[in-house]
């Protein structure tokens, strides 16, 4: 689905008329969290997830921190839901074997890095990994998932929309009440420039409720070789993803490219061959490459992928070595040494 508009603007009459529902929205999760009875993996677990629905930055923060614990040998596992693809599991991904269909485009990302299995049931796909090698988990989404005890919940958030009108589903963008996600979360990561404020927010809160909330900054930055390729060329970019316009002012302010021709679709989108087929015409008839996310290409016709370019993005840390201290204090991990203060970045 596409985020509606009135959920990224200030509080109006219908999102006042859908409150009733935010609220029934919330409780249901409430009396969810009530009744769970969470489970602690045998290893350190990291969750990485947001507070909105659709997509806030969760994939590449997951990526990065698994890139981290993979460098002090504590061989990651992720685990994932699978959100999109058919399979229950608990699965292990395998890709060239399985498609987004099977498994979701989240799933078969995470799998071009580490180790990736998808589970409806999160206890037994962490008892599943864990049976496969895994010494840690890295959870993308699962913050309203209470089936695992966490080491490190990880919010991210981007700082373009922040949290949006602050009002709960259907209402808002808000997967919960914004104080009882919060109260929940280790650390909050921002993606990008801070425009709404969340950073000043965020504190004040955690004060007032008398938290520690670290507050971590990061932004993604595009793949430098790619960027190069396609600065000053024209391009249709095209994506399906929590919120495309981030990625379309990627393609312009960071890399140079000249969009001729934007095409915003659902997340998630299935894209099948005459679906990707007349995105190419339309392309052509326009002297342009086509142009999209790592996220959408992975959901591509493989036969057509050869003429579509992918923009991947790597998250660069603004301030590294505060955040792998926090994750080797919540993990109990002791690197042999700390990446320098300053921007790291890491791959995905």
């Amino acid at each position: 689905m596409k985020a509606p508009n009135f959920w990224y603007q200030p509080p109006s009459a219908l999102a006042a008329l859908l409150a009733p529902f935010g609220c029934l929205y919330d409780l249901a999760g409430r009396v969810r969290r009530l009744r769970a009875s969470p489970h602690t993996p045998g290893v350190p677990t990291v969750c990485v997830g947001n507070l909105v629905a659709g997509g806030a930055g969760k994939t590449p923060v997951a990526l990065a921190v698994a890139d981290l614990l993979t460098g002090w040998g504590a061989a990651p596992h992720f685990l994932t839901r699978g959100y999109g693809g058919k399979l229950a599991g608990p699965q292990r991904v395998a890709p060239g074997r399985h498609e987004a269909s099977d498994v979701g485009d989240e799933a078969l990302l995470l799998a071009q890095r580490a180790p990736t299995w998808i589970a409806h049931d999160r206890k037994a796909g962490a008892s599943a990994a864990i049976a496969a090698g895994a010494h840690s988990l890295v959870l993308d989404d699962g913050f309203q998932n209470f089936a695992l005890t966490y080491r490190l919940s990880l919010l991210v958030v981007d700082g373009a929309v922040g949290f949006g009108n602050g009002k709960v589903m259907p209402a808002g963008p808000l997967r919960e009440s914004l104080g009882r996600g919060l109260a929940r979360a280790s650390a909050l990561v921002i993606l990008g420039d801070d425009l709404t404020g969340v950073g000043g927010g965020v504190t004040e809160f955690a004060a007032n409720a008398g938290l520690h909330l670290p507050i971590f900054q990061a932004r993604l930055e595009p793949d430098h070789a790619v960027a190069a390729a396609l600065r000053g060329r024209r391009v249709l970019a095209f994506a399906g993803i929590g919120r495309p316009a981030k990625f379309f002012e990627t393609l312009e302010r960071r890399v140079g490219a000249r969009i001729v021709d934007r095409v915003a679709f659902a997340d998630h989108q299935p894209y099948d061959e005459k679906h990707i087929e007349r995105l190419l015409e339309r392309a052509r008839r326009q002297d342009a490459q086509a142009v999209t996310t790592a996220k959408d290409f992975v959901r591509l016709p493989e036969a057509l992928r050869s003429e579509v370019r992918v923009l991947p993005v790597t998250v660069a840390w603004h301030n590294v070595g505060a955040f792998t201290r926090l994750l080797a204090e919540k993990l109990g991990h002791r690197p042999a040494g700390h990446a320098s203060e300053g921007d790291h970045h890491g791959r995905s």
